[in-house]
């Protein structure tokens, strides 16, 4: 088994695959992308590097024997004018401009193949650890119902629609009503926008409606940037008054599972998984 160069950004799923690999017994190094990747991580065996320090990540993986790397955790689209890259990564600059300017799939993929030039094999979070994207059903007690279902198959369409612009990954629908679509604000604050939306036009928590639904974007890196969900988006889904949150199987993560499952049970919310677009 290849040891694994893991690079962080934020969020949960970083500390959740360093755990799984500590628990099946591969080797790991952290590469804390500075000003990103959660404090609780330092703890590890790894180091900091700045998000354009691409030679110095590349020098400190060889240097820890590092055969494979996977991308987890979120990192916002830098100022590439506020960068302060290294010579490896003042190379390839113009070239991650570039794939910008073609959206953030483009620009993800660059980043992936930069590593693949240097030899690093690519794992995808789902692959570094089985069982982490949403299944066909997640036991949580609550299940859909027949507008339930119809709510959750209009925003996934929707949420592929806005996926195939390089727009966002999400969006909620209730009663058939659009009421949202994920842009560059992300799907927490969505949530919290739909919160704000009349009770007329949306659930409460006492009689829940509507559904969110997150979709990988159609012909993207599925290596990289995978849709997640989380304990918070059941809180913030919640908050909004849906009914649950759907997604495309084996196409969105699903981090902290077992707690995500006992909180959506608590606050009586579905999940449930989808099948994906050509799969």
């Amino acid at each position: 088994m290849r040891k694994l160069g893991l690079i962080a950004g934020s969020g949960a799923l970083p500390a959740t695959l360093a755990r799984h690999c500590a628990s099946i017994g591969r080797e790991i190094f952290v590469l804390r992308l500075t000003g990103f990747a959660d404090p609780g991580l330092g703890g590890m065996t790894g180091a900091d590097v700045g998000l354009a320090q691409v030679g110095k990540g590349i020098r400190l993986l060889r240097q820890a024997s590092c055969g494979a790397v996977c991308f987890a955790g979120a990192v916002s689209r830098p100022n590439f004018r506020a960068l302060k890259p290294d010579l490896r990564g003042l190379a390839a600059l113009p070239g991650a401009i570039i794939a910008a300017g073609r959206g953030d799939d483009a620009l993800l993929a660059f980043m992936v193949g930069e590593f693949e030039k240097e030899g690093f094999v690519v794992e995808g979070a789902h692959e570094v650890m089985g069982g982490l994207t949403l299944g066909p059903d997640l036991n949580t007690r609550c299940k859909p119902n027949a507008e339930n279902l119809a709510d959750a198959v209009r925003a996934l369409e929707l949420a592929r629609v806005i996926g195939r612009l390089d727009v966002g990954q999400g969006a909620v629908c209730c009663q058939g009503l659009i009421l949202a679509v994920e842009a560059q604000e992300g799907t927490d604050a969505m949530l919290q926008r739909v919160a704000t939306l009349s009770p007329a036009l949306r659930g409460s928590p006492d009689a829940r409606r509507g559904v969110l639904a997150k979709a990988s974007k159609p012909g993207q890196e599925l290596r990289i940037d995978l849709p997640t969900i989380g304990p918070e988006t059941v809180r913030n889904a919640a908050a909004a008054g849906l009914a649950g949150i759907a997604g495309e199987e084996g196409r969105v993560i699903v981090v902290e599972r077992e707690t995500t499952i006992a909180l959506a049970d608590t606050l009586g919310l579905f999940l449930i998984g989808l099948p994906a677009e050509g799969g």
